[in-house]
């Protein structure tokens, strides 16, 4: 006789890759809970990640967008800048609507909410503890979905002030007028460029010779250029040895590089990595174990080595997008609901939330220069587009990379406006096979940015023709 449980699919976590797992399960007509432990329901990424960064950030743009004459370049000085308390009121507003669409969405799909820290008593039982106590449920199918936090600075305390990471900045303050970043990943370069948007100056420091290296080196080229327009200093090859603070009204903040550089500035966001919270789950009890950092192993259909879990989102690594951790949930579920589900498309988009925002598609030039595989590029600047120049974005670049035999579309490159909606034509022609000819035959809405596919292809279609 088969085993009865309390559930037949538990989703421990509310982030994108929990929350479209567990509905995804409820819409197949089964018995779904999902655990949650913080304050708010969508996870760290509507606590302190995704949504949180992305409102700051567009809060940054409006405000000083209002504080400059009408037509001054980007990197002009403000007349005057926002408080902190300013910047995160519009915050705090947009968590709180996303949190209400979360929480209805479960509701009406009959998910069951647990408030809650789960731990595993063994594969099929998870203890779930709060405030009131605590008590067992059971499971035939469990999501691990629980995200990841922060890597902690060195040696030091982060008190959310004089020394912060990425989490911290909801609860800010103040702004300082100087901050140090201590690591250029997505996460480190894109508050750096918002920071500096700010007028705050601003120190990089990377241990790598370049930041974000995953992305196509010009792009990349280009962003380095418009932060440092900015007055954002760049410090490449350079590790953090020490950190000294002098507290105070403005606080002081020393870090001793390895080379024996010293940099100072009144705080220090340490964005050096994040780490799966899996902590508190007890993965030993239930026969699974992490690696080093706290990630969990799955297969192609997301199963973990228990075949009764499984694993979606950051927790698992790479990609660690907010989109591509809810495909992974829902098709998690599916596989778990015994319904045959695909995969995740390879060409899925890549935003970088920085000033300016960057998105890719497909291959860099520098994969296709490993793999050798002949190709030409089309480039399009905004400056040659009519609504760059309406929106006064005279330094956006657009690439387009296209097979020099077949012509076929290999991969989409932008950075400038717009960039992080622009790509998603360009992901649907790399879907569909399509190429060159698409963009040749096809007219575009004048005047818009996506004007630039036309005329990157025209460009890509004179240099094959010589």
């Amino acid at each position: 006789m088969a085993p009865t449980y309390d559930y037949d699919f538990v989703a421990i976590g509310s982030g994108p890759a929990g929350q479209r797992g567990a509905v995804q399960a409820a819409k197949l007509g089964r018995r779904v809970a999902l655990v949650e432990r913080r304050r708010l329901m969508g996870g760290v990424c509507v606590d302190t990640g995704t949504i949180p960064s992305k409102t700051f950030r567009e809060a940054v743009i409006s405000f000083m967008a209002a504080s400059r004459p009408f037509g001054a370049p980007a990197g002009a000085a403000a007349v005057h800048r926002p408080t902190a308390a300013q910047l995160l009121a519009r915050v705090a507003q947009v968590v709180s609507v996303e949190c209400q669409v979360i929480e209805n969405q479960l509701r009406r799909n009959d998910v069951e909410v647990l408030s809650g820290t789960a731990t595993f008593r063994d594969p099929h039982t998870l203890v779930i503890r709060n405030d009131a106590g605590s008590h067992e449920i059971t499971a035939a199918n469990v999501l691990v979905a629980v995200g990841t936090q922060p890597v902690p600075p060195p040696g030091v305390v982060h008190d959310g002030d004089a020394v912060f990471t990425s989490d911290d900045i909801v609860r800010l303050k103040r702004l300082p007028r100087t901050l140090t970043v201590v690591g250029a990943g997505v996460i480190g370069t894109e508050y750096a460029s918002m920071f500096a948007e700010l007028g705050v100056q601003v120190t990089l420091i990377e241990k790598r010779p370049r930041p974000l290296e995953f992305l196509d080196a010009e792009i990349v080229d280009e962003l380095i250029h418009q932060m440092r327009e900015r007055n954002v200093t760049f410090r490449p090859n350079e590790a953090v040895e020490r950190v000294d603070v002098a507290p105070g009204a403005t606080p002081r903040v020393t870090l001793t590089l390895d080379s024996g550089k010293k940099v100072v500035s009144e705080a220090v966001l340490f964005s050096v990595g994040r780490t799966g919270a899996t902590t508190e789950l007890d993965l030993a009890a239930a026969g699974l174990t992490t690696d080093e950092r706290g990630r969990l192993a799955v297969d192609a259909e997301y199963r973990t080595a228990v075949p009764n879990i499984f694993a979606a989102g950051d927790v698992i690594g790479y990609p660690s997008l907010a989109a591509t951790s809810s495909e992974q949930g829902r098709l998690a579920a599916c596989v778990a609901m015994g319904v045959a589900a695909g995969r995740v498309a390879d060409h899925f988009p890549i935003g970088i939330y920085a000033i300016p925002e960057i998105s890719m598609a497909g291959a860099t030039e520098e994969q296709l220069t490993r793999d050798k595989v002949p190709y030409e590029t089309g480039i399009a600047r905004y400056r040659e587009i009519a609504r760059g120049q309406i929106l006064g974005d005279e330094s956006g670049l657009f690439k387009m990379l296209f097979h020099r035999e077949d012509r076929r579309l290999l991969g989409v490159h932008i950075i400038g406006t717009g960039a992080t909606e622009l790509v998603h034509i360009g992901q649907a022609v790399l879907g569909l096979g399509g190429g060159l000819d698409y963009f040749l035959g096809t007219v575009f809405n004048y005047p818009t940015l996506a004007e630039c596919y036309k005329v990157a292809a025209l460009n890509a279609a004179n240099k094959l023709a010589s």
